[in-house]
This record gives structure tokens, C-alpha cells and sequence, in this order.
């Protein structure tokens, strides 16, 4: 079977027709199927194959890719933009870095906003993080645990960097915003210690008034 005559079975119903036309598009790659791959990554409704997608993706040139993904970035529905980041983050072009904007990093859809966050520190130019991690800071106390969890990660990925904004947020007057900064702290002291922990810890922290294990992250 040839990757042209795969792709069709992108739109079937089965989704492990759809998952086997996607490793095909992958294993022989053609840059004229990087407009359906990346159409389809709006739609597609199976996390299997979306991965799939991002994989195949992945296969073909920066140079044909990374140009569509960016106009995906743009578009209205937040399923495109989630995969659309996802996707360069996987390919690790730190052109598709100015597409990064502190809209992304903000976007209303925690799905979008996580993948932004997960690209943002891949892409990230050297000597922009501490700037990156102002942006991320300004996210914490957002969305359910799995939200705060990818944020997290994302600001201990940026290494020293981030400190001196998690540091400030330490003081921010929202108690969310201070419990979810000390539990980053704390996984960036200790990763062993784990999320739940380190959030319930950080909350009882912030009721009693204190600033966590540390006075805060200045001078580490």
C-alpha cells in the first residue's frame, strides 16, 4: 500500500484503520500528504492516532511541516492548535519559537495552554527563559490538577531560570496562586515528592501564613 492510497483511511470509522494510515504516512513519507496529516489533526477524535499524526508528522521535513503547523497555531479551533504545538514540540524547530505568544501561553483552553507550555520550553531561545518563566508564573493557581501539573513541570524544565518568578509569586495575594508556586517549589527541591503532596503541603503552608520548607526560592 502506498502512503497516497493510505490516506484515505484517515476519515474511516474504524480507528485502527485511521492508526494504520497514519504509520504508514510516516514510514514513507511524502510531502504532499503533509496538508491531510495536519487537516486531520483538527479533527480527529482518538488520542492513539492524533499521537500517531504527530508521529508521522515528525518524519517528513522541517521545512515542509513546520510551516503548516504554524498556521494551525492560528486557528480557531482549539484542537488544532493544541496538536499543532504538540506536534512542533516534538519536532524541536526553534524557528516555529515566535509563534509562541503570551496569548498561547494564556489561551483559554487548558488543553491549548498545556501544549503551549510544553513547546515553550523546547523551543525556548538561550538566554530567553527567565522572560518564558515571567509568562508561565502568571498561569499558576489555573485549572484542575492535571493543568497545575503540566505547568509545574514546565517551569522546573526551565532549570535556575525560573526561580526568581516563582519566587515572586510565593507573595502573590491569591492563595491558589501561592499554594500551586511553593508545590513547584517543592518538586523542583525534591522530584520524589510528588504533586498531591506537594500541593496539599503548599496549601496548609499558605492557611497558616508561612512561605514554605526555604523562606521562598531566593538564594538557591
Amino acid at each position: 500500500m502506498t502512503t497516497t492510497r493510505a490516506l484515505p483511511g484517515l476519515t474511516h470509522d474504524d480507528p485502527s484503520v485511521r492508526l494504520r494510515a497514519a504509520l504508514t504516512a510516516g514510514t514513507t513519507p511524502d510531502p504532499a500528504d503533509v496538508g491531510t496529516l495536519v487537516d486531520r489533526c483538527a479533527t480527529e477524535p482518538d488520542f492513539s492516532v492524533r499521537e500517531m499524526l504527530t508521529w508521522a508528522l515528525t518524519r517528513h521535513a522541517p521545512a515542509a511541516t513546520v510551516p503548516a503547523l504554524l498556521v494551525e497555531v492560528r486557528s480557531e479551533i482549539p484542537q488544532a492548535r493544541s496538536q499543532a504545538l504538540h506536534t512542533l514540540s516534538k519536532i524541536g524547530d526553534r524557528q516555529a519559537w515566535p509563534a509562541i505568544t503570551p496569548a498561547l501561553l494564556a489561551d483559554p483552553d487548558d488543553e491549548v495552554a498545556r501544549s503551549a507550555w510544553r513547546a515553550a520550553v523546547v523551543l525556548v531561545p538561550e538566554g530567553e527563559e527567565p522572560t518564558l518563566a515571567v509568562g508561565l508564573a502568571r498561569q499558576l493557581g489555573r485549572g484542575p490538577r492535571e493543568t497545575r501539573l503540566s505547568l509545574s513541570r514546565a517551569l522546573i524544565a526551565l532549570g535556575e531560570a525560573m526561580l526568581p518568578a516563582l519566587d515572586t509569586a510565593t507573595r502573590h495575594p491569591d492563595p491558589e496562586v501561592r499554594a500551586h508556586a511553593l508545590a513547584t517549589e517543592t518538586l523542583w527541591r525534591d522530584p520524589e515528592a510528588g504533586f498531591e503532596f506537594a500541593i496539599e503541603a503548599a496549601k496548609r503552608v499558605v492557611a497558616l501564613g508561612g512561605e514554605g520548607p526555604g523562606g521562598g526560592t531566593e538564594g538557591r
